[in-house]
């Protein structure tokens, strides 16, 4: 009887894995991706088909590096100024594709971790997980105390495999900006260290805990947001036990919608989370995929998964709270402004294709999704502003955009016309009633009291039209042209007269080709000559007549 055989494990998780073969592994799969693209540029037919293969190859080749690699992609995956678009959606299928380990190494790790045996832990244990990722998995179990629990169980050798990652990474990046100029702009090393500070946190469950501890506290007085209790008598470095709290996928629209759960309610509660967790706590998840999120019953939003939280600096936080007003206010300059000082913009000699870009973002897109078939009215200035390259993604934006346009994601998922501005507005309102202590939530309120009187004292829309026109003016965006009968008549004229001459031209060239032809002689040739230059000569008549027609209209509009 014949016997499916069991797929051998990646490399990267057998026991014998030098680091010599490790880094040949992955300066071998970075030679060829970096092959790839330079063929695909210069020799290749670069179609949308041709790319899809190719970021199907990469996602496969991150696959087989492991979960560094994997991260990486998944990092790589908002970053649209960096990869195509085949890439990018490619990229963004890459989460929990990692083969599960087995039940009986969980339990090793928890028996080592926690010094008992698994039964003297959990009244019951699970051995097939609920959910697999890079980094580890997860089982339920029940203590002995009646409470129902998840328990996060971190990959065996995951952290020494990180280790020669984060050197051979780190050799990588030091070459491409010592023989590749072009990628210094986009400021490697930066991103490098802060991506590798997240995962080494990520990879620290005690430091989990404590980020699901303050997060709890920050939404202590929120309502509609769960977060799990931590278990610290059955949690370590390695393994986290946390609450029990299944929901539904918070992207599963049609699960949501039969459970009679409001999806714009929950798209409303996740835009105003976030907000909050990044203009008011300055503390927020990197990371808001939809495995790291899901819905109870009642409508509420669960949070699981706190091992990638970033932190916002207070100075950043203040330009983040002043873009965002002005984004409601639509103050083009402002966000401009705020842009340009937490360094995702350059300022340039001149900022009007970028200025326009923000407006015509502003005007479009505030209170609905982004579709990029309308940037094509941009025209001319958008190819003007991506050649100056102004904008620049420091490294810790680059988290906060992930976060942000995963979010968008889940968003659109759920209700793919939701009004970003609608959904923000229950933050805004309680902002308005603010009086908590400390200088962002003074600032938060402040900015909020000044938008809710710009609405009051809103200019009625023929100011707002005018103001328009003017700043459309200022920006080169409309032309003035002034027309003059004399000067196109005269034009007209002038054109029909270097047409005549043409004709001319061409009629003695044939006319006397022919003549050349028949002193020859080839009699055959020299006939067609003279055909075509009769032709041209009715040409030239024609065109002298209606000159001449022209000439005569002029004189007697004139009297």
């Amino acid at each position: 009887m014949l016997t499916k055989a069991k797929p051998k494990p990646p490399r990267w998780q057998r026991r014998k894995y030098s680091p010599l073969a490790r880094q040949i592994d992955i300066f071998r799969s970075a030679a060829k991706f970096m092959f790839y693209l330079w063929w695909d540029k210069t020799i290749a037919n670069d179609t949308p088909n041709h790319r899809n293969r190719r970021a199907q190859w990469l996602v496969g080749a991150l696959l087989d590096l492991g979960p560094t690699f994997i991260k990486i992609g998944q990092a790589l995956s908002t970053r649209a100024d960096l990869l195509p678009l085949e890439y990018i959606e490619a990229l963004a299928h890459l989460q929990d594709r990692v083969p599960a380990f087995s039940g009986a190494e969980a339990i090793a790790v928890i028996e080592v971790e926690l010094g008992q045996s698994i039964h003297a832990l959990y009244r019951e244990f699970d051995p097939f997980p609920l959910a697999s990722a890079s980094l580890g998995q997860v089982h339920k179990a029940r203590l002995h105390t009646g409470e129902d629990v998840v328990v996060k169980v971190q990959r065996p050798r995951i952290e020494r495999l990180f280790n020669l990652d984060f050197k051979i990474i780190h050799e990588l990046v030091r070459f491409a900006n010592r023989y590749l100029p072009w990628v210094r702009k986009y400021k490697l090393e930066a991103i490098y260290r802060e991506f590798f500070d997240l995962l080494y946190q990520e990879v620290d469950y005690i430091q989990e805990g404590k980020n699901a501890d303050r997060f709890r506290e920050n939404f202590n007085n929120y309502p509609g947001i769960m977060v799990p209790t931590v278990y610290w008598r059955y949690t370590t470095k390695k393994v986290l036990t946390l609450e029990y709290m299944p929901g539904i996928k918070i992207d599963d629209r049609q699960t949501l919608e039969a459970c009679e759960i409001n999806t714009n309610e929950v798209i409303q509660r996740g835009i105003c989370c976030y907000l909050k967790q990044l203009l008011e706590d300055g503390f927020f998840q990197t990371d808001p995929h939809p495995g790291n999120m899901a819905v109870d019953q009642d409508g509420s939003i669960i949070f699981y998964d706190f091992g990638t939280m970033a932190e916002v600096k207070s100075i950043a936080r203040d330009q983040m709270i002043k873009t965002f007003f002005a984004v409601l206010r639509k103050d083009t300059d402002e966000v401009v402004n705020t842009l340009t000082y937490m360094g995702l913009l350059e300022r340039q000699p001149d900022m009007t294709p970028v200025k326009r870009l923000v407006g015509f973002i502003l005007e479009r897109f505030r209170e609905k999704p982004i579709d990029v078939r309308e940037f094509e009215a941009l025209g001319n200035e958008l190819y003007v502003m991506f050649e100056q390259q102004p904008f620049r993604l420091p490294a810790q934006m680059t988290f906060i955009l992930k976060s942000l346009t995963t979010l968008d994601g889940i968003a659109r998922a759920l209700n793919p016309e939701y009004n970003l501005l609608a959904a923000s507005q229950p933050f805004v309102k309680n902002l308005t009633v603010s009086k908590g202590r400390g200088d962002v939530v003074k600032e938060l309120a402040k900015q909020a009291r000044d938008f809710i009187t710009y609405r009051l004292n809103k200019p009625s829309s023929t100011e707002l039209l005018i103001r328009r026109l003017e700043a459309r003016i200022e920006q080169g965006e409309l032309q003035v042209r002034v027309r003059s009968l004399e000067s196109d008549r005269a034009l007209k004229r002038i054109h029909l007269a270097i047409k005549s001459l043409i004709y001319a031209c061409l009629t003695g060239f044939a006319l006397l080709a022919g003549t050349v032809l028949l002193l020859v002689p080839h009699t055959g040739w020299a006939i067609a000559a003279f055909t075509l230059s009769g032709f041209w000569f009715v040409v030239l008549l024609y065109s002298l007549v209606q000159l001449a027609v022209k000439e005569k209209l002029e004189k007697m509009t004139r009297r």
